[in-house]
């Protein structure tokens, strides 16, 4: 089974593939893609979920992980990235794969063991579970990685 976990975001947009079952999984890919912050909202929308398109093509995983909506006290950045959670779901359904959605505390209990564990407990946890790149990543990617995992694991 090929999981494609994505952390939503018209700025950065964390982007994970894993394979494997509950047992054992390997990242195939991962990374943070980032749109040009000078582009308006629609251009860097329309560059987002282009790119995860041509990720369902390259790649075509079995099933589509994301995590939902964090409230957040700005609300014109909680619009646009709710924006794009819509947008990413039609083009994953529109690609006839599942899309299954994660709260970001059923994502820490599901990682960590616990829903209070912080970005980087969820980091040094995600370096435990799998062999992750030598490289920097940045907590979108990490997110990604942790939702993909959360599906994975709690797959039946």
């Amino acid at each position: 089974m090929i999981t494609l976990g994505i952390d939503p975001g018209y700025d950065r947009l964390g982007i994970a593939l894993l394979e494997g079952d509950r047992q054992k999984q390997v990242i195939i890919f991962s990374e943070c893609f980032e749109t040009c912050s000078a582009d308006d909202f629609e251009t860097r929308l329309h560059a987002a979920v282009s790119h995860v398109r041509d990720i369902l093509h390259t790649y075509t995983p079995d099933n589509v992980a994301l995590e939902t909506l964090f409230f957040s006290n700005n609300q014109k950045t909680a619009m646009h990235v709710a924006e794009t959670r819509g947008a990413l779901l039609f083009a994953i359904t529109d690609a006839h794969i599942s899309a299954h959605q994660y709260a970001p505390q059923a994502i820490k209990v599901a990682v960590a063991g616990s829903g209070r564990g912080s970005k980087d407990d969820i980091a040094r946890m995600l370096h435990k579970l799998l062999s992750i790149p030598n490289k920097k990543i940045r907590d979108d990617e990490y997110d990604a990685i942790a939702v993909a995992l959360t599906h994975m694991v709690s797959c039946k």
